[in-house]
């Protein structure tokens, strides 16, 4: 009884390490996303006349980056809605939407995130973003777990809403996929030593 007992407290102590050394892993991956205010200083507005595609077109976006909307609830709101929508202007079947004023969305998918003003006639006056994220062979990140993210159709990804992050933009996101491999088959070796013993 007592060599299972020991046995037992391993695994638990193991599994903790390798918690740890996980998170350490994946810290240098969602340290290093972007973080962007859309419409910079003048944020999410029809006031200051933002042209909000062409802010978009100076963007990189990537996986793990933040995308904040920042304004005043009392006049506005975002919505991400599917490209038909977004297009019309459509508000009446977001995917989502937020009221906060302090909206920020990470992006847990390669695609177009299509975001507009609910607010009538804001649309129209060009209060909306495509968040387009590229796959890009130099850079690779790694989503949110499946819990932290919302479920989405592949055609019209949706992104999850996290607390408010740092207002300050971050380098791109760095590469990896080699040091997380090691590390899980590591781990995998590690566990099926000590179950094996």
């Amino acid at each position: 009884m007592e060599c299972k007992a020991v046995k037992t407290m391993g695994l638990y102590n193991l599994a903790a390490v390798l918690a740890t050394v996980l998170q350490l892993v994946m810290l240098p991956v969602t340290a290093n996303a972007a973080v962007y205010k859309v419409g910079d200083s003048a944020g999410w507005t029809t006031i200051s006349n933002i042209d909000y595609k062409k802010w978009a077109a100076t963007k990189e976006f990537h996986l793990s980056d933040v995308i904040v909307f920042q304004y005043n609830p009392q006049f506005h709101n975002v919505m991400q809605v599917s490209h038909a929508a977004y297009r019309a202007c459509n508000a009446s079947s977001p995917i989502a939407t937020h009221t906060t004023g302090n909206d920020t969305i990470t992006i847990t998918k390669h695609g177009h995130y299509f975001f507009l003003c609910g607010v009538p006639g804001h649309c129209q006056s060009g209060q909306k973003v495509d968040i387009h994220v590229l796959r890009s062979t130099t850079t690779t990140s790694m989503a949110p777990s499946p819990a932290a993210s919302v479920a989405s159709s592949p055609a019209s990804p949706v992104a999850s809403a996290v607390s408010p992050g740092p207002s300050s933009a971050a380098a791109a996101v760095t590469s990896s996929g080699l040091l997380k491999g090691l590390v899980s088959i590591t781990a995998a070796a590690m566990l099926a030593f000590l179950l094996g013993s």
